[in-house]
Parts: C-alpha cells; sequence; structure tokens
C-alpha cells in the first residue's frame, strides 16, 4: 500500500467526481426526485471513492492484527500501521516522539485522554464556550473546569483565556480547546494559545474533529512554544465513515499509568499476580482494533494531501465567501457569529443561521422535503454557545429545558446550519438560497406539524422513510 503515496496529485475539481453517491436521487414530497444536495458536513461527511475503493481490495485480505503469522494477518498488520503513518504524516507527528492511537472517533479519544491524564485534586481544566460536548462533559468529570469567554462576533477572548491561567498558576493541568467551531466555524489560533498554555506549565489538547477536513494541521516540534501536545480526529468527518478516530500525543506520555480500557492487546506479560502493559501505542488499543476503520481512513488522508490542503482551504473560502454574499442578500436571513465575507481566512464554511419568523426545525424540514437540501438544525451538541449567540437569558432557557427534560422539546431554541465540504460548488450555495426565499415568501406546499418529543416537523400524514 505504500506506492499509493507517489500517486500523482489532484486537483480540487476532481473532488466532486470521487464522492460515493452524490448523484443519487432523493424523494421530495411532490412524489418527484431530485439529485440531493448534501450541506451537513460538519456532522458527518460522505465517503471518497477511493475509500470505498480502498476496503473492497483489502476486505479479502483482512485477518488479524499483530502476532498472526498467516499472509493475511500480516498483511493487515502492515496495512494498520502504515495508517499510523499516514495520520501521523497528515497533522504533522513525529512517530519517533508522537504516537498515534485509534479508537472510534474524537469523542472517544478525548474521553481516553481525559481518563489518562492523572488529575490530583485542585487541578483546572481551561477549555472555551464554544466547545462541542465532546470537549466539555470529559473535563468536567476528572478536573475543575472554567470556561474562557466569547466575543461579541462568538470568537474566542484569549484575553480572558490569558487571564483565568494566571489566575490558577499553577494548577492548570490543561489547556483544551476546538480546532475550529462546529457552530460558527472560527478557527482559534491554537499555536498562540499553545505558547500561553505552555507558558503557564499546561498542556494543550486541540479538538480538530471539524478542522481536520478543511485546513492543514501542524501539530510541531515537540521543543516548540506552540507545540500542539494533544490533537484528536474523527475518520467520518474526513470522508471515511468507518467507524475510525485518532488520538495523537507523545509517546513518553502514553507510556505513563494504566490504560482506561484493560484486556487483549494492552499487554506485554501478565501473571496471576502482575501485570507489565505494552508499549504505546498498543497500551491504549484494547481488543481487536477497527483495522478497515483505519484503512479507510489513511485511504482518505492520502486523497486530501494528493490534493493538498492548501488548495483545500483556498476553495472552501471562496465558496464560504460566495454563501456569506448571497445570504446575506435575504435580510430575513440572521448569520451566527462573524457575518463577515472577507475574513474566510479564520473561519471554515459551517454557516449557522435563523429565519426571521420561521422555526429553525422547520426550516431544515422544508429544505430537505421539498428542496432536497441537507442541512442540520438546533444546537449541535454545543447548547451553552448556541444559547448565547442567539442571546438566551437564563430564566427563558430554564423555562425551555424543563419541557425539554418532560421530553417536549418543540420550544428548544436552536439554529439551522449549512456546512460545505471540499466537493461542493456554488451552485449548492444557489440552491440553499433559492429555496430559503421561497421558505421566506412562504412558498412551499407541505402542512408541516411539530413531533413534540423530537422537536422536529414533518409533513402531514407522512408515514417514514419509503424506498427511494
Amino acid at each position: 500500500m505504500t506506492h499509493q503515496l507517489a500517486a500523482p496529485a489532484l486537483r480540487i475539481t476532481d473532488l466532486r467526481g470521487r464522492i460515493v453517491g452524490l448523484s443519487q436521487p432523493v424523494p421530495l414530497l411532490d412524489g418527484s426526485h431530485c439529485p440531493g444536495i448534501y450541506l451537513d458536513n460538519a456532522a458527518t461527511t460522505p465517503a471518497f471513492a477511493d475509500v470505498q475503493h480502498a476496503v473492497d481490495e483489502f476486505l479479502p485480505l483482512y485477518g488479524s492484527v499483530h502476532r498472526g503469522a498467516g499472509f493475511k494477518s500480516l498483511l493487515s498488520t502492515q496495512a494498520y500501521e502504515q495508517a499510523r503513518e499516514a495520520v501521523a504524516h497528515f497533522v504533522g507527528a513525529d512517530l519517533d516522539t508522537d504516537c498515534v492511537i485509534f479508537g472510534r472517533n474524537a469523542t472517544e479519544a478525548l474521553n481516553k485522554l481525559a481518563q489518562r491524564i492523572p488529575f490530583a485534586p485542585g487541578d483546572v481544566v481551561i477549555t472555551t464556550t464554544m466547545e462541542h460536548h465532546s470537549n466539555d462533559l470529559p473535563w468536567r468529570a476528572r478536573a475543575q473546569v472554567e470556561h474562557a469567554g466569547l466575543q461579541a462576533d462568538g470568537s474566542l477572548d484569549v484575553a480572558d483565556l490569558a487571564a483565568r491561567l494566571e489566575r490558577h498558576a499553577g494548577r492548570v493541568r490543561l489547556v483544551t480547546v476546538t480546532g475550529a467551531s462546529n457552530v460558527t466555524g472560527y478557527t482559534p489560533p491554537v499555536h498562540e494559545i499553545a505558547e500561553l498554555a505552555h507558558r503557564h506549565g499546561a498542556l494543550i489538547a486541540v479538538d480538530c474533529a471539524q478542522l481536520a477536513p478543511h485546513r492543514a494541521i501542524h501539530m510541531g516540534p515537540p521543543g516548540s512554544p506552540q507545540h500542539l501536545d494533544f490533537v484528536a480526529l474523527s475518520a467520518h468527518k474526513i470522508y471515511a465513515p468507518f467507524g475510525a478516530g485518532a488520538l495523537v500525543g507523545p509517546r513518553a506520555f502514553f507510556a505513563q499509568g494504566a490504560p482506561d480500557y484493560r484486556g487483549g492487546g494492552t499487554i506485554e506479560i501478565v501473571t496471576l499476580d502482575e501485570v507489565h502493559w505494552a508499549d504505546p501505542p498498543d497500551r491504549d488499543e484494547a481488543g481487536t482494533p477497527n483495522v478497515v476503520g483505519a484503512v479507510a481512513l489513511a485511504a482518505s488522508l492520502r486523497v486530501l494531501s494528493r490534493v493538498g490542503m492548501d488548495a483545500v482551504a483556498a476553495h472552501e473560502a471562496e465558496l464560504t465567501r460566495y454563501a456569506l454574499h448571497r445570504l446575506q442578500a435575504l435580510p430575513e436571513v440572521h448569520i451566527a457569529g462573524s457575518a463577515d465575507a472577507e475574513r474566510t481566512h479564520d473561519r471554515l464554511g459551517v454557516i449557522s443561521f435563523s429565519v426571521e419568523g420561521v422555526p429553525h426545525a422547520l426550516v431544515a424540514a422544508v429544505l430537505g422535503f421539498e428542496g432536497g437540501i441537507s442541512v442540520r438544525s438546533g444546537c449541535f451538541c454545543a447548547h451553552p454557545y448556541v444559547v448565547r449567540l442567539l442571546g438566551i437569558g437564563d430564566a427563558e432557557f430554564q423555562a425551555h429545558q424543563r419541557r425539554a427534560l418532560q421530553h417536549d422539546r418543540s420550544t428548544l431554541p436552536g439554529l439551522v446550519r449549512a456546512s460545505l465540504g471540499c466537493y461542493n460548488t456554488s451552485d449548492d450555495v444557489d440552491h440553499l438560497v433559492d429555496m430559503l426565499a421561497r421558505i421566506i415568501a412562504r412558498d412551499y406546499r407541505g402542512d408541516y406539524v411539530i413531533d413534540r418529543t423530537s422537536g422536529m416537523y414533518l409533513p402531514r400524514g407522512w408515514d417514514g422513510i419509503r424506498e427511494a
């Protein structure tokens, strides 16, 4: 599989033709069909055809990894370890000093890190108000958590983060931030934050789940004050939906302490009285690993590397600029966070918005049922951030919360999110904006009713997905 690294370069325009299912017709409410337009990339991406082909080629040769003497086992082990190399190369890690630990996704990776850091009473973790729940909740269970504040446009208040480091000097064990917001697309200055953290004796972790498909990641040399100590990512957001993720961090760190999951694959020697743990990364990969998922992730990263992340970033920045300009032409559409179309250098094409006078879930439903457009609505697993962006006060949110805890989500506030990928085009944006104009004009056909338990709007009489 090493020969794939020398494959010829690709152009950004080649990627649209390499997306599985892009031309798949989807059914509309009126009984017709149209090619689906996928603008839900922030949640999960479709697969590259290269990933599908890599998995199809690998499956007949799949076997158990490590210690097997048969041909399939040896080949599978080689493919699995080459996948580690691909991840390390993609994030700028050095496998002499770093290790790549495979798991299910970035959520599991961050939970693993939370369990593996030997916190002491009084230790502090500083994160931000904009985090996905996966980079907030694991830390709450392990240490005192401080949430750095935000600027008026929803970007991180780095000065507030620095002040919290000063306030808790000597007690901050970790600073952990998103590489890119899954709500506003904002990309914090992670290397600047790393320097602040290291100056105060803290480690830094970056949740790169949202960043990895869109921008180059540079962990940097270990001796640099701007070095990223840990990064986490998910394959399903990088065009490889086969259930893999990775945590990358210092080999010496993971060589200390016991793993959070114990069993087969994590040990060197076991007696009835003693356990000697394996060296990293094996120590933190309990049980039979998801080899197929690792092979899929590596195949996707090789595609992106052949295009070049600078080309991906440039394409998506231009498309984001176009989308922001077009959405701002609709006065009833209110964009959360920065709507500055000329500042796409510090954000991704993740655009969350509300439509004046129309519930967020209804907007998403009409886009899907009548436009064939896949978006997402709600709070995107970032409740505190969305509530802040919407300007909702504590008393109002507590009322919504009480109803939700009684299984009535019909009034939960939220936004609509359209998120762009490397294969999307201006035509996709135009179709979205045209459908939003119809929604604003109430020019849609369905009679939509809300399901109070889920908070979703469905056409009256709709009886579920039937075969397209």
